[in-house]
């Protein structure tokens, strides 16, 4: 789920996952402190050209080169089109870390999800936290940028002040009725703005970062590294590009979890809806937890404490907050603050934090998750993720909602979540504007004649939902369910006993739980 500055229309543009790859780990652990790979931007030395087909780019040899304790980053080419490879190349950002064990199984591919979430950022800065000390052992665990994203060619949209200007300026739209037909037509302007400076800086590319052109890389990669088949460790949004690789190369499927699963046939509006539903029932969970401890901002009954947000948005809504450097402090940067901690159940103190300050007058808190999330430090943005994300959705999602439609739903969400839901409807907007036609569809994937597919889901996923792991899990020919009863975003390396012992066994042994095993 993203949010985002004042625009209350582009906070309903949801991920899957935090875009800076919050999957696996707390915002305790350092608010704004990620790690970052040696060789994060820049070029690596190239293998030689490869022929251009298909076959051409899987026999590459990437020349791997050292890029931090016990890791090695490399840089491989992959066609701009797919569909004409003997045509232009971009290239791709590769990190492994090698089996420590001798009884090695072969390559484990993993993705954070996203999208826009960096590969390379999760293996450097949360591998232990993303694999258990077995995986390491047996498997060299091989992650990577996708086509669009950080060291990857990269799709660039905006200077550091210009994404300052998007996520924290005030929202041009403000003076409109939110909803009528000019509101829609300056918000669609907005994007198409926005699009249109992505399009001026990315060129060709920014058509080419559809999740069906990663999957294709995804399958290069795997002939690279010499596997006949994918192993693979896809958390959230990475769910979905395993989905969809299983369903394309059924025959090449080798063990494949997918934790934090997306549903692939739901459409953005139905993403945004069930999100915004995940998210505010987190948000009553941490209520209930707060509730009579001490320095909890809320008093009395849950109820009154949601009210409480309530007016908290309310007030932020009718009138921003400024920081002390200048940025604003607007309902969509609020939402982005309160949904941030939500990820993680260790994360839910910042919260107390956030809802004593801003009823104060003070933005610090709020600024500072906003800036976690969307991968801000001291002024600099250390990832394109943002950018990514918006141009990876609006080519996967098809735009097919009217004005009516988006009134109804809208009216729909906020009925349905009465505390966050006013401020996240409208979702047809975000890529209204785009400059590009989206070529994804929300087709059911069955990969027919697959091996055992693990399908992992959350009971109190906020942001990918129980539900869709269920849906995944039912729609996949040999998806196998594993639940966990439990509040957070994913369920694998949040040292849960049970789950980490399922997934192990499945991924060392290839063995399938007979019966969900119910983690809790």
């Amino acid at each position: 789920m993203r949010g985002g500055g004042a625009r209350r229309a582009l906070t309903g543009l949801l991920a899957a996952a935090c875009a800076i790859a919050l999957t696996g780990c707390s915002l305790l652990s350092g608010l704004g402190a990620q790690a970052q790979p040696e060789q994060s931007s820049g070029s690596l030395p190239l293998p030689a050209k490869p022929a251009g087909t298909v076959e051409g780019f899987g026999a590459q040899q990437p020349k791997w080169q050292s890029c931090g304790k016990a890791l090695e980053c490399a840089d491989v080419y992959a066609p701009l089109d797919w569909a004409k490879p003997e045509g232009e190349r971009i290239t791709l950002r590769l990190i492994k870390h090698r089996a420590t064990g001798s009884d090695r199984l072969g390559t484990l591919f993993m993705n954070p999800g996203g999208p826009g979430a960096s590969g390379v950022g999760q293996v450097t800065g949360n591998l232990q936290g993303s694999t258990s000390a077995a995986l390491r052992a047996q498997y060299d665990i091989v992650s990577w940028d996708p086509r669009g994203v950080s060291a990857s060619s990269p799709v660039r949209c905006l200077t550091d002040r210009e994404t300052d200007e998007r996520l924290y300026g005030l929202d041009p739209e403000a003076d409109l009725p939110e909803g009528s037909d000019e509101w829609i037509a300056a918000a669609n302007a907005e994007v198409r703005k926005y699009g249109e400076a992505c399009q001026k800086r990315t060129g060709a590319l920014l058509g080419h970062v559809d999740t069906g052109s990663t999957v294709q890389d995804l399958d290069m990669l795997r002939a690279i590294v010499g596997d006949p088949k994918l192993n693979y460790l896809g958390y959230s949004y990475g769910t979905y590009i395993g989905a969809r690789y299983a369903d394309r190369y059924p025959a090449k499927v080798g063990r494949l979890v997918l934790d934090g699963a997306m549903d692939p046939t739901a459409s953005l509006s139905e993403v945004v809806y069930a999100q915004t539903l995940g998210f505010e029932s987190a948000l009553r969970a941490y209520v209930a937890d707060c509730i009579g401890t001490s320095g909890c901002p809320f008093t009395g009954s849950v109820d009154a404490g949601m009210r409480q947000i309530g007016r908290v948005l309310q007030q932020i809504d009718q009138k921003p907050l400024k920081g002390a450097d200048g940025r604003w402090v607007t309902v969509g940067t609020l939402i982005t603050a309160i949904i941030t901690p939500l990820y993680s159940q260790d994360s839910w103190p910042y919260l107390t934090d956030l809802f004593t300050q801003v009823p104060k007058g003070d933005a610090t808190v709020a600024l500072q998750l906003a800036d976690f999330y969307n991968d801000r430090v001291d002024g600099k943005y250390q990832s394109n993720s943002s950018d990514a994300f918006s141009a990876i959705n609006c080519l996967d999602y098809p735009r097919d909602q009217d004005a009516a439609t988006m009134r109804r739903e809208a009216a729909e969400l906020a009925a349905a979540a009465p505390t966050m839901g006013k401020y996240q409807g409208y979702s047809g907007v975000s890529c209204g504007g785009w400059p590009i036609e989206p070529v994804g569809d929300r087709s059911a994937v069955r990969a027919a004649g697959a091996a055992p597919i693990m399908v992992v889901g959350t009971t109190g996923d906020p942001a990918t939902p129980y539900r869709w792991a269920q849906s995944l899990a039912k729609q996949l020919e040999s998806g196998t369910l594993v639940t966990f009863t439990g509040e957070g975003h994913t369920a694998y390396g949040t040292g849960n006993a049970c789950v980490t012992r399922t997934v192990d066994d499945y991924l060392l042994r290839g063995r399938v739980p007979s019966a969900d095993p119910q983690c809790s």
